[in-house]
């Protein structure tokens, strides 16, 4: 695992199922208000990565691709909503500022694939991950924190990963 700085992490998943048991450590530390950007190509694990991420974080909703509904709300049993927005098909930020994120955030976490797509509307504080396809089964991921809350993240996530090395 190269770390690059101590607000970034590389790792290197081989498979579908890797992909979802890293989403699955990170779900098990988000929290209400948290944003995680998720930026890749099409077929990068965007949406694996977020199957565990929800399952880590307890969904008793099952994950898919809001691609054409542009965003899927998930809850879990002791309460709370994670949303996952898919801004693939979004034409203009002004589109994207109808779906008010600011009254996601107030009411759970958010996923977002796609966040270039959004512009300036992602907040500054955030967690941001590139999946790159490497091989077929081979994907890399670069966690990147933005903020004290998601330097908190990002340590969570190594200590879970990787023992703190």
């Amino acid at each position: 695992m190269p770390i690059l700085d101590s607000h970034t992490i590389d790792f290197f998943s081989r498979s579908p199922e890797q992909t979802r048991r890293i989403g699955m450590r990170v779900g098990a530390e988000i929290k209400p208000g948290d944003v995680i950007c998720l930026q890749g190509d099409l077929g990068a694990g965007k949406t694996t990565f977020t199957q565990g991420l929800a399952q880590g974080w307890g969904s008793i909703d099952s994950v898919s691709s809001p691609t054409f509904i542009i965003v899927n709300m998930y809850r879990r049993a002791s309460g709370g909503k994670l949303f996952h927005l898919d801004a693939y098909r979004l034409d203009s930020v002004t589109e994207a500022e109808e779906l008010d994120l600011d009254a996601m955030l107030s009411e759970g976490s958010l996923i977002v694939e796609w966040p270039e797509r959004l512009g300036g509307l992602i907040p500054k504080e955030r967690m941001w991950i590139n999946l790159d396809h490497i091989e077929e089964e081979r994907r890399q991921m670069r966690f990147n924190a933005n903020g004290k809350r998601y330097d908190e993240l990002l340590e969570a996530i190594r200590q879970s990963m990787f023992g703190g090395s």
